[in-house]
């Protein structure tokens, strides 16, 4: 399987489920360009890390990370963030 394949729609923002197992999950994003994800939060630690494309994470507490290939960013539990696509994008969401 190829990342570049999971999502088949066109839709600004698609999430899909890679691997649920006990203690962890891992989940497929697309964001097309210009597409925003949402404000939301996480219970849990997280990291997301950029596969293709270009992203801008930003969070409550100002921080403002830009995601290129191959980059990350830790996603702390409990604070506002969101996401906007600068290109389209293939991202993983690890919790």
């Amino acid at each position: 399987m190829n990342i570049k394949t999971i999502h088949t729609s066109d839709k600004e923002v698609s999430a899909k489920a890679l691997f649920k197992g006990d203690i962890g999950t891992a989940t497929a994003i697309q964001l097309q360009e210009n597409g925003v994800l949402k404000e939301h939060i996480t219970k849990t630690p997280a990291l997301l890390l950029c596969i293709v494309g270009e992203v801008i994470y930003e969070d409550e507490t100002k921080k403002i990370v830009e995601l290129g290939e191959g980059d990350y960013v830790n996603i702390q539990p409990n604070i506002k963030h969101w996401l906007k696509g600068h290109s389209n994008s293939h991202l993983i969401l690890l919790k």
